[in-house]
């Protein structure tokens, strides 16, 4: 080897081991599986991690006690490591097993048909993870739980107060502070979350069971504010029919899904709304139908907030919220292969969704299954989304559980007429970290760049050569995240890549070979 070629691999080495230590931080983890036992050659483990970087994941078995159904919550600190986690019996510490005070969630009925050492609750999107609105040691999991063995329905909003600092920092439930009501009403168990305008608060929404009114409770550094009652102009939603609930990652729209019928004919609701971050009011409500073979439970907006995926067990559907007809962009992107994982009768369909920190969309099934599915490009229009069916293999079995993840990176717009308050919790950056990760680097074709823009803003990504050549140039929308980049005309050298938005400017090297 040459002194240059060993000069260029020095660079290369240092340019792509900078960024191996990367992670999204709070919502890096998705956890999966349940002891049903090893009846499968592939399987070697119970349970499984999911950890996501910007562009990755790294899947690994594990041996924690807690099994999932459909509920499932998590938190991680800002590296990345696991801090807790819940299926809605109980919460678990980093160790994996039950944190000090942490069992014993709504005890009822309910609870106790599904509470076993083997399962979890069944119930999707009824638990999530919050940091306080303004003391960083401690934490809120906001849950709910159904009534009976035979009804869903959920007897309130409820909270339980977790101090990170007990326990010799492993976090304990603070005494007194646990199953406590925000408020009782039948509720369909469901619960979607989104940060104040102000940057600091949480809006926790949930629903009246067989109605349309919606609940908006506001959490603030001294409590709960009591909840706004808003009625849309829908039809009811009927109890057990309700599936996933969402907020788009820049809070500006609201959406859920439910469905009616029975499987060969079933009517497939997905209703969007504006949302107001400052007020916690909805207006604009759109609803668009669908008949569809089977039911639909799965719902997810992509990062840049524009698309919305809904699906049923057997497609997978995109609408274009960013336009005035909504209804008129509906495209199915997936229709179910009818793969069995790991075999008959257990069929790897599509049942509930989340987007992850990677900037991909992740699909459990509704049976039994080793693999997951997900949306590759979910910014991308049609099946440019590049739909993966049963792409990720699991080490363990899975059924329906899939994680929910509040962006707990978002911040503050005084747009909408609040003031924006100092928040000591996440997601506040003083000096903007566009969180850039590029990659293949180096390349040969060209690259992929993944990167956060501030808070409602633009920006421009420019490429130069070493000689300062512009070679590359592209206005970035606000709450764009990826960016894929051509250069089969480049010459071989390195790059730089240089993204600028409100006043700030990010720096990164590319390399072509």
């Amino acid at each position: 080897m040459s002194r240059a070629q060993q000069i260029l691999t020095f660079l290369l080495v240092m340019m792509t081991s900078s960024f191996s230590g990367y992670s999204q931080g709070l919502n890096a983890n998705f956890l999966y599986g349940y002891d049903v036992g090893l009846v499968d050659t592939n399987v070697n483990s119970t349970k499984a991690i999911l950890k996501f970087d910007s562009l990755n994941y790294i899947l690994t078995p594990a041996n924690f006690k807690m099994p999932f159904r459909a509920s499932q919550s998590t938190l991680s600190d800002e590296s990345g490591n696991l801090q807790m986690a819940t299926n809605g019996c109980w919460i678990a510490d980093a160790t994996g097993d039950t944190m000090q005070n942490g069992g014993g969630l709504l005890p009822n009925g309910f609870s106790a048909s599904w509470c076993d050492a083997t399962t979890g609750i069944p119930l999707c999107h009824t638990t999530v993870f919050l940091p306080h609105p303004s003391d960083t040691n401690l934490v809120y999991l906001m849950h709910q739980s159904g009534t009976s063995s035979s009804n869903e329905k959920s007897t309130g909003l409820f909270y339980t107060l977790i101090d990170k600092t007990l326990n010799n920092g492993l976090g304990g439930v603070v005494a007194g502070q646990k199953n406590v009501p925000v408020f009782m009403m039948g509720l369909n168990p469901d619960i979607a979350v989104c940060r104040h305008a102000n940057g600091r608060d949480w809006w926790i929404i949930t629903m009246k069971d067989s109605s349309n009114i919606v609940y908006a409770s506001c959490l603030t550094p001294s409590g709960f504010n009591a909840p706004i009652v808003q009625t849309l102009n829908y039809l009811p939603v009927p109890l057990n029919e309700l599936g996933q609930m969402s907020f788009s990652p820049d809070g500006k729209k609201f959406a859920y899904i439910y469905f009616l019928g029975s499987w060969g004919a079933v009517n497939v609701y997905t209703r969007i709304s504006d949302f107001d971050r400052c007020t916690g009011l909805f207006s604009n409500n759109t609803q668009i139908n669908v008949m569809d073979p089977s039911i639909g439970i799965g719902l997810s907006f992509s990062p840049d907030s524009k698309k919305l995926y809904f699906s049923t067990s057997s497609k997978i559907y995109q609408l274009n919220v960013d336009t005035i007809n909504i209804a008129a962009s509906l495209d199915t992107v997936a229709v179910n292969d009818g793969y069995y994982s790991p075999f008959p009768p257990f069929q790897s369909d599509f049942w509930m969704m989340s987007l992850a920190a990677n900037g991909k969309i992740y699909l459990s099934s509704g049976s039994s299954v080793l693999d997951l599915h997900y949306i590759n490009y979910p910014d991308s229009d049609g099946v440019a989304c590049d739909v993966h069916q049963h792409a990720v293999h699991l080490p363990c079995f899975a059924i329906r559980g899939q994680i929910f993840h509040p962006n707990y990176y978002l911040g503050c717009d005084t747009t909408s007429g609040c003031a924006c308050l100092t928040s000591t919790g996440v997601g506040e950056i003083s000096k903007h970290d566009f969180k850039a990760k590029i990659s293949p680097n180096p390349g040969l074709y060209g690259f992929r760049i993944l990167y956060l823009l501030p808070q409602n803003k633009s920006g421009i990504l420019t490429v130069y050569d070493m000689q300062g050549r512009e070679m590359y140039k592209e206005n970035l929308p606000p709450w764009s995240t990826l960016q894929t980049i051509s250069a089969t005309s480049w010459p071989p050298g390195i790059y730089q890549i240089q993204i600028e938005s409100d006043g700030y400017t990010g720096s990164w090297k590319w390399v072509k070979y």
